[in-house]
């Protein structure tokens, strides 16, 4: 008799189990159809070695290539600086590997190398000649990273508030992203990320743009919807992991750079403390225009374009003279 009321516990509970996955599931897919309609895609696709990039592009003249950070996409450069450079510029802002719109190739391991490898493909694809990199935050690693592994093929480096040193009190801000398991990565993206990733959508966007308000209309006009996407949670994951991976190597490569560069960076960034991952690159990269704005938090770019687009223009007049 014992057995038997067991036994039917058991099911229950395995029933019960199953019900909530499902409706977990159910509810991913709902979040995941409406981030799509509100933000569909809005540019052209490129395959590169299995990857399928996608990008927008403006105006003509010297390239300047945008990569967005840790869970965006490229409606973050977009959104606020495409349309204030003026003539003169070929402006293209892709989605990273996996992330918005754009799908990494199968068995592709997101590690922070093989993404750098990735831009310059793409940058060889789209026949640009020696662009400067603009980096914003794990964008600003792909870019070092590009510098460092790959200076013959871009002109120079304008990092915004850029991650460039393994720091393990970083990684406990992202714990919840931090899922070395790619099966078990893959399951939760499906099942209780999306959900769990709405209901702290508002918490987790004031962080992020601290201590400067969040940009209105940011979930649609800033894309803010395609993070709530199992692919792109699985991307962002990727990336943590790829972290830890890869940038102790990347960072011991900074003093071997000797092209133009420059660094933006807001003293009151609380996703990235400028103490940390600013101000000690002055004495790794020779040269290094360094613009440092009190108050200012990690979303420059949505918070001040004008002074960002300054700092561009600056970093592009040396990098592009230096081309032949």
């Amino acid at each position: 008799m014992l057995i038997s009321i067991v036994s039917w516990l058991l099911a229950g509970l395995l029933v019960a189990a199953v019900l909530v996955l499902l409706t977990l599931m159910l509810a991913t897919w709902r979040i995941a159809a409406k981030a799509e309609r509100l933000v569909p895609a809005c540019g052209k696709f490129v395959e590169i070695d299995g990857n399928r990039i996608h990008y927008v592009e403006e105006g003509d003249g010297r390239p300047i290539v945008f990569l967005h950070g840790l869970g965006a996409q490229l409606h973050h450069f977009r959104q606020t600086l495409f349309g204030r450079f003026g003539a003169g510029y070929r402006l293209i802002a892709l989605d990273r590997p996996g992330s918005g719109y754009s799908v990494r190739a199968r068995g592709a391991t997101g590690r922070l190398p093989e993404q750098a490898e990735i831009v310059r493909r793409f940058i060889e694809e789209l026949h640009l000649e020696r662009p400067l990199i603009v980096g914003h935050s794990l964008g600003g690693t792909i870019a070092l990273a590009l510098a460092t592994k790959y200076p013959t093929a871009i002109s120079g480096i304008a990092l915004l508030s850029p991650l460039t040193h393994l720091e393990a009190r970083a990684r406990q801000r992202f714990d919840l992203l931090y899922v070395p398991s790619r099966p078990l990565r893959r399951v939760l993206a499906h099942t209780v990320a999306i959900p769990a990733s709405l209901r702290y959508a508002q918490p987790t966007m004031k962080f992020i743009f601290a201590p400067q308000a969040v940009s209105e209309g940011y979930m649609t006009g800033g894309g803010g919807w395609l993070g709530l996407r199992p692919s792109h949670y699985f991307a962002t994951s990727t990336d943590v992991v790829a972290v830890e991976q890869d940038l102790g190597q990347i960072e011991k490569r900074y003093r071997e750079i000797a092209m133009p560069a420059g660094i933006l960076f807001g003293t009151g960034d609380r996703v990235i403390g400028e103490a940390v991952h600013g101000e000690p690159m002055l004495d790794k990269i020779n040269g290094l225009d360094f613009e440092r704005v009190e108050g200012l938090g990690h979303m420059p770019q949505f918070v001040e374009p004008e002074r960002v687009v300054a700092f561009i223009r600056r970093i592009a007049t040396r990098a592009f003279a230096d081309v032949i």
